[in-house]
């Protein structure tokens, strides 16, 4: 499965996601400010992860045709981490593993 991870940068909780999960699915992690996202990630994605909810509807507003055609989970992780941080590791081990068996 594809899982692409999005946050505000790119940089710490989508970028610290894709690095601790790459052993169990393809991942990638992008950003809507920088290390910016684009239609063809989504069009790669088969699961899209975003880190708060108004990146959803950021996503929703700059690739309407994208949005419409895929699933978004919102992991409602505040922007206070770091790249690597363990604190970050455990809530992204913890929301990510509840959300999966949520639509499993």
């Amino acid at each position: 499965m594809k899982v692409l991870f999005v946050c505000n940068q790119g940089e710490n909780r989508s970028k610290t996601a894709a690095l601790i999960f790459k052993d169990r699915f393809e991942t990638r992690a992008k950003g809507l400010y920088n290390n910016l996202l684009k239609e063809e990630d989504l069009e790669w994605a088969d699961m899209i992860i975003v880190m708060e909810d108004h990146q959803r509807k950021t996503i929703s507003e700059r690739f309407p045709k994208s949005y419409l055609k895929k699933k978004i989970i919102s992991l409602d992780i505040p922007d206070v981490y770091y790249y690597n941080q363990e604190s970050l590791i455990h809530v992204l081990n913890d929301k990510f593993t509840q959300a999966i068996h949520e639509i499993a």
